[in-house]
């Protein structure tokens, strides 16, 4: 029965966690990767997270705890050799152009600068539920978001740059 609504849960948040692990670290197929591992990461704490007030936000904290540790264990930086290019996704955005800067920009900022900007600003959570996410304080949270944003206005043209809405809610 667990394992039933388990697997309901998962059908259900897929499509939500596979963009966020893609926007997260920007390649189709390490998002994947991501998303495997973190499922398998809830499946064993299922328990747990069917318990959660929210599991969406628990499923979200997971994903991201993953990211950040593959981060610390340099995963991005294993060179793998392919005999064929993969084929790319494309992700429409309203101006392709600015999508493409505003994700290069975003993959030059620390792991944990990311993980704030995007948890905030693409999935639109508050500071208090990014640091949940995050397992650091609301302080710190906005002291990622502050200088991720600083660093993005200084690489961005400044034409991309205005066309983000970074209010801060």
């Amino acid at each position: 029965m667990e394992d039933e609504e388990y697997h309901e849960y998962v059908r259900s948040a897929l499509p939500v966690l596979r963009r966020l692990a893609y926007v997260l670290c920007q390649d189709g197929h390490r998002a994947d990767d991501l998303v495997q591992n973190a499922l398998v990461k809830l499946y064993l704490a299922w328990d747990k997270a069917r318990r959660a007030e929210n599991r969406n936000a628990y499923a979200r904290t997971v994903l991201v705890r993953v990211f950040l540790s593959e981060r610390r264990a340099n995963w991005a930086r294993r060179v793998v050799l392919v005999d064929r290019l993969p084929e790319q996704a494309s992700v429409p955005g309203p101006d392709p152009a600015a999508t493409l800067a505003l994700r290069a920009a975003l993959a030059t900022l620390p792991p944990k600068q990311r993980a704030a900007l995007v948890l905030r600003y693409y999935a639109d959570l508050s500071v208090d539920e990014t640091a949940e996410a995050l397992g650091c304080p609301a302080n710190t949270v906005k002291s990622h978001t502050a200088r991720g944003i600083a660093a993005l206005r200084r690489v961005l043209p400044e034409e991309v740059a205005a066309t983000q809405d970074w209010s801060g809610r």
